[in-house]
């Protein structure tokens, strides 16, 4: 079976490999998770991916990562891929107790990652991003207490209080009034996550988020909390649902209609690639630490606002987006964000973002040309 391949090969990391242990990356085959396994086995560990692509089941067969497990299988002979459910506690017990203490870090990367889809099947949500990381915890605890456990949470889990921040209207974006404590830099880690409203999405999440940082607080276990902006990349398989920028620039390049809601298309996100979030996960596990929570995104150097993104997409693409407007905004959603980055660089300095907003776009845009090309020549082949 032919795998749709990227235009180029993305650059492998090269820091030094190192004598190292397990490191086990659920949702090994989405976005980050694929990022996570490439970054951690050209480190020179062995990486066990648990996926068992219930992406396809949330959004339909187009948002299917079954791709992506034949690219790592193919490009990575050393990695280990598990079909197991994360709610499944007696399996994940099984994986976590074969390797044991020898389990060096958990990259938490799956969930269900949608407000609309949550609200469809809110007990689906909740078991997958509240229930399944409670397994996982307790697997990690009863097995290899002392790995670093890393959680990809959302900014979503600070619900819609980014709303009540003062704003000022601007052609293009909204914007944050310059006289705000957060206007320079973007949110902090200080915002309340009580009072607003969330989401279920949000809610399952932010269960999980505080559950996390339950087990480094009370047990001590070294886990790291990253609420993420967007987080985008190349590999991202893009849906109506999830995955903001892949899905904009899939609309754009195959003529397919898209919808703004709300805001007058100004609601701003910061996006921050794949590998540079995973990049953070690496500098954590080196030197984990207890409980501790980041916002982490693109910050300043890396936003825009659907306007924006959409004339970015348009002017790489070559072509005009067909869009529609719905004036109803997406309950919960965020009119500005900004990740505020300090903390985490403050305690992992040696860490800087590489991939600006419009080289990712571009990488979206060839992948996407690569997966179309593969595409006809399977057709052609039978």
């Amino acid at each position: 079976m032919l795998v749709p391949r990227p235009a180029a090969a993305p650059a492998r990391h090269h820091a030094p490999r190192v004598a190292a242990g397990i490191v086990i990356v659920t949702g090994s085959s989405g976005l980050v998770g694929a990022a996570a396994v490439r970054r951690f086995d050209a480190l020179g560990h062995r990486v066990v991916g648990i996926d068992n692509d219930l992406r396809s089941y949330f959004f339909g067969s187009g948002a299917s990562t079954s791709w992506s497990t034949l690219r790592l299988r193919e490009d990575l002979p050393g990695y280990d891929h598990r079909v197991v459910d994360i709610r499944d506690e007696r399996a994940i017990d099984t994986v976590f107790s074969e390797f044991g203490a020898d389990i060096q870090a958990v990259i938490h990367c799956a969930g269900q990652p949608s407000h609309d889809w949550a609200a469809r099947e809110p007990h689906t949500d909740f078991s997958v991003n509240a229930t399944g990381t409670l397994v996982l915890l307790e697997a990690a605890r009863k097995r290899c207490p002392k790995a670093a456990f890393v959680f990809t949470s959302t900014n979503k889990v600070y619900g819609d209080a980014p709303n009540r921040l003062p704003m000022v209207e601007t052609p293009t974006r909204w914007e944050l009034d310059p006289l705000h404590p957060f206007a320079e830099h973007g949110i902090d880690e200080s915002m309340s996550i009580d009072q607003s409203m969330h989401s279920l999405f949000g809610a399952s999440k932010l269960a999980a988020d505080v559950m996390v940082q339950e087990y480094g607080r009370y047990f001590g276990m070294r886990t790291g909390v990253f609420r993420g902006g967007c987080l985008t990349g190349p590999g991202h398989a893009g849906a109506e649902l999830h995955g903001f920028l892949a899905w904009l620039m899939k609309c754009t390049r195959d003529d397919i209609p898209y919808v703004v809601h709300g805001h007058g298309g100004k609601q701003v996100r910061d996006n921050i690639h794949a590998d540079d979030l995973v990049a953070c996960f690496e500098h954590f596990v080196r030197s984990p630490r207890c409980g501790e929570v980041y916002n982490i995104g693109g910050g300043r150097a890396s936003n825009c606002s659907m306007q924006e993104a959409i004339t970015m997409c348009e002017a790489i693409a070559g072509k005009p987006l067909e869009r529609t407007y719905a004036a109803t905004e997406r309950q919960g959603d965020h009119r500005w964000w900004i990740s505020d980055t300090r903390k985490f660089r403050l305690h992992y300095p040696a860490w800087r973002p590489r991939h600006s907003l419009r080289e990712t776009l571009v990488q979206i845009r060839d992948e996407l040309e690569q997966r179309a090309s593969s595409a006809r020549a399977r057709a052609v082949a039978h």
